[in-house]
């Protein structure tokens, strides 16, 4: 009996070009995936229009073998359930033998974070600049203030430009953060964070007061944008810019560099997780524990500079 496998294969990018408008490139991986499957299953004597559940899982597990990525066996993935998709909806199978195949789990990349030294840098960059008081002294406050805030409270960079100018008129050492689905947490503020903010809160109610026509802005760090505040995206572009004038490399930091820092540091001297979670406003504690490498290399140095035995090998050392 012919096998028709090849056959099918292109009826099916046909229909992925007609019916679904897929690009060139897509269609091109699709092939390419499928004959990857076919050759396969035709080394195990099976048709690819014939494959049953095992036959596919055993090649997802030839790819584990390999040491192809997840990403990459999601992927070979996608285009078999596509391809047998059609083939159910053609009629020319009574069923989707990808239907019970699980997606390989990614792993999860360990964040991009900051040493303490790197931070210390970037904010003495920053409060140098802040102290200078030549003409676009209330942009460099600003800067000063946003970046104490970021690393005092590890908020996302959406929730620190989005501040309300009420904040200023907060006492106390707190501050109130309405983070996702609008839920609030609250965080404490650094001596520093609360210096900067009062610094930048004078100057700008000193420039509001001198403007000849104020007008009063709910946010805390207002601008010319269709939100009314710091765009998120500028915030960004010069906090790489400062990084460049603080001898740092730029391409390793970001408003959410930063609060990955603010997690890691504070893990690394001892914080709990469940207190990290809470300060990052994370419903669930899976999303925090991405920072558990921080407590594993915490819990080595414990064991090493505290284990009785350990002692005793330093002293015979």
């Amino acid at each position: 009996m012919v096998d028709l496998s090849r056959v099918h294969v292109e009826s099916f990018l046909e229909m992925m070009s007609a019916e679904r408008g897929a690009a060139v490139n897509t269609l091109q991986s699709y092939e390419r995936d499928l004959d990857d499957v076919h050759a396969f299953l035709t080394g195990r004597s099976v048709r690819l229009t014939e494959a049953a559940s095992a036959d596919l899982a055993a090649y997802l597990a030839s790819l584990a073998r390999k040491g192809f990525k997840a990403s990459s066996q999601a992927r070979r993935l996608a285009a078999m359930r596509q391809f047998y998709k059609f083939l159910y909806a053609e009629g020319l199978r009574t069923d989707d033998p990808t239907g019970i195949l699980d997606a390989p789990k990614k792993g999860r990349p360990l964040p991009k974070t900051m040493g303490v030294e790197e931070v210390g840098k970037l904010l003495s960059q920053a409060e140098a600049e802040a102290g200078d008081a030549a003409p676009g002294q209330l942009q460099r406050l600003r800067m000063l203030a946003l970046l104490e805030l970021l690393y005092a409270t590890g908020m996302r960079v959406s929730e620190l430009v989005s501040l309300p100018a009420r904040v200023l008129d907060q006492e106390g050492r707190f501050l109130m953060i309405r983070g996702k689905g609008n839920k609030e947490r609250l965080v404490p503020l650094s001596q520093s964070a609360i210096s900067a903010l009062k610094s930048y809160g004078r100057l700008l109610a000193a420039e509001n007061a001198a403007a000849k026509n104020p007008q009063e802005s709910p946010w805390l760090f207002p601008a010319a944008s269709k939100e009314g505040y710091l765009p998120r995206q500028v915030f960004a572009r010069d906090l790489k810019n400062l990084a460049i004038r603080a001898g740092l490399t730029p391409s390793m930091i970001s408003p959410h560099v930063m609060r990955h820092a603010f997690a890691s540091h504070l893990l690394a001297n001892g914080a709990d997780l469940r207190v990290v979670q809470e300060l990052l406003g994370h419903s669930d504690i899976s999303t925090t524990q991405i920072y558990t490498h921080v407590l594993e290399e915490r819990l080595q140095q414990l064991v090493q500079t505290h284990h009785p035995l350990a002692k005793q090998a330093k002293k015979h050392e």
